[in-house]
């Protein structure tokens, strides 16, 4: 068994024991195929409880900073994370994620392209609209919940969820700036749908 497969076996046992983790929305990530799984992101540990919460194996765009160390580098590259320069058009990682995608693989990109410290959905880098929209490859519109709350809660554990919106897809063709704008709106305002239904229902 692969790292990969022996870090998922490992934290779902812990998510689902320790933090009850609860996962809706499963329907609508594709069998097969590539997809961009867009998801708000409030703590580190969102990337492992995306990994336990997808059915299929995923890839992570991590910002490159985390590849500083090089053991917690070659860690996090065997658990399919690759490295992204934020705050620039990082072409290699571009490269990469375009090609992840064509092999029909699944990817993770958080396109507030940083950790969110109060929890609110900020605004939307351009990356995963363009990536997606060359692709011709949808988005999976995600929301986290309870990661953040680590440690603030006493002893208690907090509650985990993960919600997972309809695909939506960029019209074909359709990389100039207001369509991608366009999408980049679409996808944020159903992430904030999935975060608003789902603080109503935890």
């Amino acid at each position: 068994m692969t790292l990969y497969g022996v870090m998922q076996a490992v934290l779902s046992v812990i998510f689902k024991l320790g933090f009850a983790i609860k996962v809706s929305g499963v329907e609508n990530i594709p069998k097969t195929g590539g997809a961009v799984i867009a998801s708000n992101h409030i703590s580190l540990l969102d990337p492992p409880v995306l990994g336990v919460a997808l059915p299929r194996q995923v890839h992570f765009m991590a910002k490159k900073e985390l590849f500083a160390n090089p053991v917690f580098a070659w860690v996090i590259e065997k658990l399919n994370a690759f490295p992204v320069q934020r705050g620039t058009a990082d072409r290699v990682a571009i490269r990469k994620a375009l090609s992840l995608l064509e092999q029909q693989e699944l990817l993770v990109i958080f396109p507030e392209g940083t950790r969110s410290k109060t929890g609110a959905l900020g605004n939307p880098e351009p990356g995963v609209a363009l990536i997606a929209a060359k692709a011709g490859t949808p988005i999976i519109p995600t929301a986290i919940f309870g990661t953040n709350q680590v440690g603030k809660c006493g002893f208690r554990l907090p509650r985990f969820a993960v919600a997972f919106g309809p695909p939506i897809y960029p019209e074909p063709g359709k990389t100039d700036r207001d369509s991608l704008e366009i999408l980049s709106q679409s996808m944020m305002k159903e992430i904030g749908r999935l975060l608003t239904e789902g603080n109503c229902q935890l």
